[in-house]
C-alpha cells in the first residue's frame, strides 16, 4: 500500500451545459484560460469573469510558472493583453523579485507594450487621474527602464499616441538610464514632444489624402503611386501587408509589385518572423474574396503558401500515422472571438485542423454537432479547406455531441493513431448517459495504442475527459506554435513541462 499518494485534482463537476466533466488543476486551467483569452466575453464567460478566474488562480499558483506562461503566452502564442495582465499580478505577488523585472523584460516586446502595461497596472490597482501610477513595483520599474534601452527613435515615434498614460509619462515615471549619448538624446525628445513624425504606410497615404487633386482620377493616380512606392523600399512590416493586399488590387498595383507582395507573404522565413496567428491568413483571404482582380487568385495562393510553411517541419506525421480530424461546430464555437472580430471560435479549429490535415498523409476529416459527418477533401490546400467546412456549417446541426466521433470510429473498428477534436470542451451527453469519456474507453479496447488530443480553443477550465490517464492529452491556444506542444506529448512531456522548459 502506497501512503504519499499523487495529488488529486478536483475531479467530478458539471460544464457550461450541465453534463459531466473533469476540472483542471491550477496551472493546467491557468495555461489553457489565458492562451485562449482576448479579454472579452465569450458564449459561456464574460471578459470581466474570465479576467477574476485567471486572479484568483494565480494567487494559487507558483510564481515561476506564471512568469513563464507569460513569456509563452506573449513569445509563441503571440496575445499581447492576456500576458502583460499575468506580469502586473504577478508584481502584486512579488514586489522585490527579479522574477518580475525578467518577465517584463520579455513580454514587452513593441515601444507601445510600455505604455499598455503601465496602463494594465493602473487598472489592475483601480487607480485614475494623477495618482494612478502610484507606488509602482520597484521590479516593473526596472524591467521597464530595461525596455526603454531597446528601442529606437522610429519605433518610439510609430507609438507615440495621444493616450491616457503616455510615452513622457512612462519615462518621467520609470526614469530609465540611457547606454550613450545618442540614447539620451532621445529620451530628451520624448521628454520635449519632438520626435521626428515617422514615416509609415499610414502617414504616407494620410499625406495623400490631405491634397486636392483636379479628379478623382489624379487621387487614385497618387494613392496607386504611393502604395508602389511604399512596396518597392520595403517599407510594409508583413502584418502592414496583409492587411491592405485588397487596397494594394483595388489600387491596381503593378502586376510586378504585386509579384514582391506574394513572394514576402510565402516566404518561409518571413513567415516565421511575422509571428502571424493563422485566423490572420484567413482574415485576409476572406477579404480578397470581394476583389473583381485578374491577381486576386495569385495573391490568394500565397497566403496558402505561407499558411503551408508555417507547418512544413512540424514532425509526427509519417504515411503510416492514421490521424481523424474533429472540428466543433456547436452554436457557442459560432462565437466571435472578441466584439470587433469577424473571426468565430470555429474558425480557429478550423483553420488548425486544416493545417494538420495539410501535414497528414493517411487522414480522416469531419464536424460535429447533433451527428458527426466526414468531410473528405484534397490534402494540399489550407484555406479553400477551411471554405469547405465553412460552407456546410449548419448540416449537423448545433449540438455538442463529441462521443459520436469516436462511437463512429468503433462501429466501423477504424483503428486511429491520433484523434484530434478541435473545441470548446463544453460538450454534451445523451439521455442514456453515453459521453465522449465512455466512447473513449470503449475505442481503447480496438484501438489501444491511439491518443486523444483534445484542443481548448476558449479555456473555460472544464474538460469531458480524464486527461491524466488513458492517452489523453489537452493542448490550448490559437497560434500554430501548439503543435510544439503536439511535438512535446510525443516526446512524453505534456503541456506544462513544455512551457516549464522555458529559460527565465
Amino acid at each position: 500500500m502506497k501512503f504519499n499518494l499523487m495529488k488529486r485534482w478536483n475531479d467530478r463537476v458539471t460544464n457550461h451545459e450541465g453534463f459531466k466533466a473533469h476540472a483542471l488543476n491550477t496551472e493546467m486551467e491557468l495555461y489553457s484560460s489565458v492562451v485562449t483569452s482576448s479579454l472579452s466575453d465569450q458564449f459561456y464567460e464574460s471578459g470581466a469573469a474570465r479576467v477574476d478566474r485567471i486572479k484568483a488562480l494565480i494567487q494559487e499558483a507558483d510564481p515561476a510558472f506564471i512568469a513563464k506562461l507569460a513569456i509563452y503566452a506573449r513569445e509563441k502564442m503571440y496575445l499581447r493583453s492576456i500576458p502583460m495582465a499575468l506580469t502586473v499580478e504577478l508584481a502584486k505577488r512579488h514586489k522585490g523579485d527579479a522574477l518580475v523585472s525578467k518577465t517584463v523584460a520579455r513580454v514587452v516586446q513593441r515601444a507601445d507594450e510600455i505604455t499598455e502595461l503601465l496602463a494594465c497596472y493602473a487598472q489592475s490597482n483601480g487607480r485614475v487621474q494623477t495618482k494612478q501610477l502610484a507606488g509602482l513595483s520597484k521590479q516593473l520599474q526596472k524591467g521597464l527602464s530595461a525596455s526603454f534601452n531597446r528601442f529606437d527613435e522610429y519605433q518610439f515615434a510609430k507609438y507615440n499616441r495621444d493616450t491616457a498614460i503616455t510615452l513622457r509619462d512612462a519615462l518621467f515615471l520609470v526614469h530609465p538610464k540611457p547606454k550613450d549619448e545618442a540614447q539620451q538624446r532621445l529620451f530628451n525628445k520624448i521628454a520635449q514632444q519632438q520626435l521626428a513624425v515617422p514615416y509609415t504606410w499610414e502617414t504616407a497615404l494620410s499625406a495623400v489624402g490631405q491634397q486636392r487633386y483636379g479628379s478623382e482620377v489624379a487621387k487614385n493616380a497618387a494613392i496607386k503611386a504611393t502604395w508602389e512606392a511604399l512596396i518597392r523600399d520595403k517599407s510594409l512590416g508583413y502584418m502592414a501587408m496583409m492587411r491592405n493586399l485588397r487596397n494594394m488590387l483595388q489600387a491596381d498595383v503593378s502586376p510586378e509589385l504585386i509579384q514582391q507582395v506574394c513572394d514576402t507573404l510565402a516566404d518561409p522565413i518571413a513567415v516565421k518572423h511575422s509571428k502571424q496567428l493563422p485566423f490572420r491568413f484567413l482574415a485576409a483571404y476572406r477579404e480578397l474574396k470581394a476583389v473583381p482582380h485578374g491577381l486576386t487568385g495569385k495573391v490568394q495562393q500565397a497566403l496558402e503558401k505561407a499558411l503551408q510553411a508555417s507547418v512544413a517541419n512540424m514532425k509526427g506525421f509519417d504515411a503510416n500515422t492514421r490521424v481523424v480530424i474533429a472540428c466543433d461546430v456547436s452554436g457557442s464555437m459560432l462565437k466571435p472571438i472578441s466584439a470587433k472580430s469577424k473571426i468565430l471560435n470555429y474558425d480557429i479549429g478550423l483553420m488548425l485542423g486544416m493545417l494538420l490535415q495539410y501535414k497528414s498523409q493517411h487522414v480522416v476529416s469531419g464536424m460535429f454537432g447533433d451527428k458527426w459527418k466526414i468531410i473528405q477533401l484534397p490534402t494540399n490546400q489550407i484555406l479553400a479547406s477551411v471554405d469547405e467546412f465553412y460552407r456546410r456549417e449548419g448540416q449537423v446541426g448545433y449540438a455538442t455531441y463529441g462521443y459520436k466521433v469516436i462511437e463512429d470510429l468503433t462501429n466501423r473498428k477504424y483503428v486511429a493513431d491520433k484523434v484530434m477534436m478541435f473545441t470548446d470542451c463544453q460538450l454534451w451527453d445523451d439521455k442514456n448517459d453515453q459521453s465522449l469519456e465512455a466512447a473513449w474507453s470503449s475505442y481503447k479496447k480496438i484501438a489501444p495504442h491511439a491518443k486523444l488530443y483534445l484542443f481548448d480553443l476558449v479555456g473555460y477550465g472544464k474538460v469531458p475527459v480524464d486527461v491524466r490517464e488513458n492517452d489523453v492529452n489537452l493542448i490550448a491556444g490559437w497560434s500554430d506554435k501548439v503543435f510544439e506542444v503536439l511535438e512535446a506529448l510525443e516526446n512524453g512531456a505534456d503541456a506544462l513541462e513544455h512551457i516549464n522548459s522555458i529559460t527565465l
